[in-house]
């Protein structure tokens, strides 16, 4: 006689593991890009961490609202090599983010240099927030529009 065991929760921990990138295969594929993302005066500054990627590799595009970041860092060869211990992950990387309403796409800049991306976002002149000037009219007179032709 056969016995089945149930285990309940058997399919969250596979899950869990395929999320966490711990999953009995061999591949190993980069699972995040860290990055931060501050606001400075007129624009934002998004750093990411991509150490040892080739900056001919590194995409920045935006399209719809999304900025989207690629970036490829080439695996070592295993010909010849006996592995103590391999963290660094081999692959591509991807990060999106949604961007808000007040941004001026037209003139978001790049740059990478000793393994961070340094992505630079201005926010568009409309959302800045600006001063109006509040006009007082003389005692007695009501403020009135006038139109010329």
């Amino acid at each position: 006689m056969a016995v089945l065991r149930f285990d309940p929760f058997s399919d969250f921990d596979a899950i869990t593991k395929q999320l966490l990138g711990m999953s009995g295969d061999t591949s190993r594929v980069p699972r995040f890009m860290p990055v931060d993302l501050f606001r400075a005066g007129d624009h934002y500054v998004l750093l990411a961490d991509l150490p040892g990627v080739d900056p001919g590799s590194v995409d920045v595009s935006v399209h719809e609202g999304t900025l989207t970041l690629t970036a490829e860092r080439t695996a070592r060869s295993d010909e010849g090599v006996q592995w103590l211990t391999s963290e660094r992950f081999g692959g591509k990387f991807r990060r999106q983010l949604s961007l808000g309403e007040g941004i001026d796409t037209e003139r978001i800049s790049a740059s990478y240099d000793n393994g961070v991306l340094t992505v630079t976002i201005p926010v568009a002149e409309r959302a800045k927030p600006r001063k109006i000037e509040v006009l007082s009219s003389s005692e007695g007179t009501t403020p009135s529009i006038e139109a010329s032709a």
